[in-house]
C-alpha cells in the first residue's frame, strides 16, 4: 500500500449527511472499544462543531493545534495530537475555525488530498491500527477530503421513515468519489443506531437496509440509551461512563463484529 493505506492502518471515514444519526457517538465509542482490545486508535475530529473533541475529554481551551491546521498546511497532523485519558486512544481536535476551511481551499491545488496527504506522514501511518474521522453532517468539502483519505466508509444509519432516502445519496456519493478520486474506497459497513425494539418502525427500517444493502448491515444494532445521551456532557465516552449500559454494550459488540470480519486471519496487531 502506498500513501495514506500504510499496510498497518485502516482508515475509516465515519459519515452520514444527516445529522443527529449518531456519527460523533459512533466515532467515539466503537474507537474507545478498539482501544480497549490493544488496538491504537486515532479519532481525527472533522466537525467543526468539534463533538468528538468534547466527548473524549479534550477541552476547548487545550486545542492549540488542530485539524484546521493540518488541512491548511500549516501544521503536521503529528503536531495536532493530543493523548487522551482512554490508553491507546488519540485525538485530532476541532474547533469552529474548521468552518471556513471549505471556501479557504476552494482555489488550493489538490484541495481534496488534503487529508489523504497529511495522513501519509509515517508519523500516523506507522503509529496506529485504525484512524476514525468523525465527518461533518454533510456532504462538503471536509467530507470529500475524508473519503478520499479512507479505505472504507462506515455509516451510522437512524431508524427512522427518512433512512433509506439519506443512504441513497450517500451511497451515490460514495460511487462519484470511488469513480475517480478515490477507487478503492470500500463501504465499511451500516451501523443501525437508536433502535427501539418497542417501535414496530425501527424493526422495518432495519428490515429494509438490511434487503438493501445485505451483509454490508452490522448484525450489531446501537440501542436507544439514556447513558449514551449523558456520557459526552462528563467528557467522556459511554463505554467509561457507563460500561455496563446498554449502548456501551452494543458497542463493544459492534468492535468485536467488525474485528472478526476485518481481521479473520487473527494475526493483525
Amino acid at each position: 500500500m502506498t500513501d495514506a493505506r500504510h499496510a498497518d492502518v485502516r482508515i475509516i471515514a465515519v459519515a452520514n449527511q444527516k445529522g443527529g444519526v449518531g456519527k460523533t457517538t459512533t466515532a467515539i465509542n466503537l474507537g474507545t472499544a478498539l482501544a480497549a482490545v490493544g488496538r491504537k486508535v486515532l479519532i481525527l475530529d472533522l466537525d467543526p462543531q468539534g463533538n468528538a473533541s468534547t466527548g473524549v475529554g479534550i477541552d476547548r481551551s487545550a486545542r492549540d493545534v488542530t485539524s484546521y491546521d493540518a488541512l491548511m498546511g500549516e501544521a503536521s497532523l503529528a503536531e495536532a495530537l493530543v493523548d487522551t485519558a482512554i490508553p491507546n486512544l488519540a485525538l485530532v481536535p476541532s474547533t469552529i475555525d474548521l468552518s471556513g476551511a471549505e471556501l479557504e481551499l476552494v482555489d488550493q491545488e489538490r484541495r481534496a488530498f488534503r487529508l489523504k496527504d497529511a495522513l501519509a506522514a509515517p508519523s500516523i501511518a506507522g503509529r496506529f491500527h485504525y484512524v476514525l474521522i468523525d465527518c461533518p453532517p454533510s456532504l462538503n468539502l471536509l467530507t470529500l477530503n475524508a473519503m478520499v483519505a479512507a479505505d472504507s466508509v462506515l455509516v451510522p444509519l437512524q431508524c427512522e421513515f427518512f433512512a433509506l432516502e439519506g443512504l441513497s445519496l450517500l451511497l451515490r456519493t460514495i460511487d462519484q468519489v470511488r469513480g475517480g478520486l478515490n477507487p478503492d474506497l470500500e463501504i465499511q459497513g451500516v451501523v443501525l443506531t437508536m433502535y427501539d425494539n418497542r417501535n414496530n418502525l425501527s424493526d422495518q427500517v432495519a428490515a429494509d437496509v438490511r434487503n438493501f444493502l445485505g451483509n454490508k448491515v452490522y448484525n450489531t444494532v446501537i440501542p436507544r440509551n439514556v447513558r449514551i445521551s449523558e456520557a459526552p456532557s462528563h467528557g467522556q465516552p459511554a463505554l467509561v461512563y457507563d460500561h455496563r449500559c446498554a449502548g456501551s454494550q452494543a458497542y463493544i459488540r459492534l468492535a468485536s463484529e467488525m474485528l472478526r470480519r476485518e481481521e479473520p486471519h487473527a494475526g493483525a496487531a
